[in-house]
């Protein structure tokens, strides 16, 4: 669901007029720590602006690659040449396959961007690779993968050896574990609907949230930022409706107190020359990144590099999850705010109208296969998909 429909139309989420946000820019003002530095009218750097990544850049550094930090332009232009002949989702399974099943989004509704200049999106470690996860969080993944698979040892993914099926293995038997609840809240697709939190985030309109690196980690998503004296709104148009606003309180107060979760956190900014400093804490636990819930803490740096440009660093941290912090960089191209001027908000509805559709369905299959007259939920999967072949993680 974090897949993206790409158009021509990007997201202008909330105007200058919603938020009483007056955009008039004086000009430009040398800074000691760089060049000509736009500013708001008020004297702030000026951050604002419709923004989205306009290259391809592996999140983690394949090992083949080992410490070259940067493609050479040679090695861009083939893998753009390679990557223009993948069929990505136009390459369909066998009918009525899973593999066929997942293919329902071509690549109609995605697209293909040139080869960026970075080997990785990750700058620290120097590896470009996630660090490892805490013996206690690998316990944790382990028995939530655990569950989940057993629901799927039954299916055709399975059998085949799919990717769905990663780690697991084929039984014809379904497993007795169906009606077995999680160790935490879910937060990622079960293969059962025998209720709402059955279903991934997505499926239930409910985002991901920070951080967001856009749909596939790169591509797919765009930043509406509109600054005020005193705030900062940022508006990211993402997934498929999944798209939400945050606010960043610029006052200097503290965080909220701990026992005060919110879904995006907590975000209180400050300025450190041109670059908004934003730090990130009281996190929800019914949010998930990579395995870190409410222990999560985040410290963005967002800099006006150019006229057009403007770079993203975000230093992820939870010692209960990872054995260091690490850091993502992105590049954000400025986007023409005339022609992207119309803005039709992406709200969610298949959660809304379709969830209560599925669950319905499955009511029904139970009922069949308990009167003799269908197999067993648990042999067709409704959990996995397909992968794609990327030639930039390999």
């Amino acid at each position: 669901m974090r897949d993206r429909f790409l158009s021509t139309v990007a997201t202008v989420a909330i105007t200058a007029a919603a938020i009483g946000a007056v955009v008039a820019v004086l000009g430009t003002q040398t800074s000691a720590q760089g060049p000509a530095t736009l500013k708001t009218a008020w004297g702030e750097p000026d951050l604002q602006g419709i923004w989205t990544v306009e290259y391809d850049t592996p999140f983690q550094r394949s090992p083949r690659f080992a410490n070259q930090e940067f493609f050479t332009e040679e090695q861009r232009a083939e893998f753009d040449r390679v990557r223009s002949q993948n069929r990505g989702r136009d390459e369909r399974g066998a009918r009525g396959s899973e593999l066929d099943v997942a293919g329902a989004y071509n690549d109609e509704f995605g697209a293909m961007k040139r080869t960026g200049k970075r080997t990785s999106a990750v700058i620290d470690p120097p590896n470009g690779r996630i660090p490892p996860m805490t013996a206690e969080a690998q316990k944790i993944a382990a028995t939530d993968r655990e569950l989940r698979l057993a629901l799927m040892q039954a299916t055709q993914t399975c059998k085949q050896g799919l990717p769905g099926c990663a780690g697991g293995k084929f039984d014809p038997t379904p497993t007795t574990r169906r009606s077995e609840q999680p160790a935490r809240y879910n937060t990622a697709r079960m293969n059962r609907h025998d209720g709402p939190e059955d279903g991934a985030l997505a499926d239930r309109c409910l985002t991901i949230g920070l951080p967001e690196f856009g749909a596939g980690n790169g591509g797919g998503s765009f930043r509406r930022i509109v600054q005020t004296p005193g705030g900062i709104a940022m508006y990211y148009d993402v997934g498929q409706g999944q798209g939400w606003q945050r606010s960043i309180v610029m006052d200097g107060s503290p965080h909220l107190p701990s026992h005060i979760r919110q879904w995006f956190g907590d975000s209180r900014g400050r300025w450190e020359g041109n670059t908004l400093v934003i730090d990130v804490t009281n996190f929800s636990p019914k949010a998930d990144y990579r395995g870190s819930r409410e222990s999560l803490h985040l410290t963005e740096r967002w800099t006006r590099t150019g006229p057009t440009t403007l770079e993203y660093v975000a230093t992820i941290e939870d010692a209960s999850v990872w054995t260091r912090p690490w850091t993502v960089t992105q590049e954000f191209t400025r986007q023409n705010e005339q022609e992207n001027r119309i803005y039709y908000e992406p709200r969610c509805v298949e959660g809304n109208f379709g969830h209560p559709a599925v669950l319905r369905a499955s009511r029904l299959e139970d009922q069949a296969f308990a009167e003799g007259r269908g197999p067993d939920p648990l042999t067709k999967d409704n959990a996995s998909g397909g992968a794609n072949f990327d030639p930039l993680q390999q």
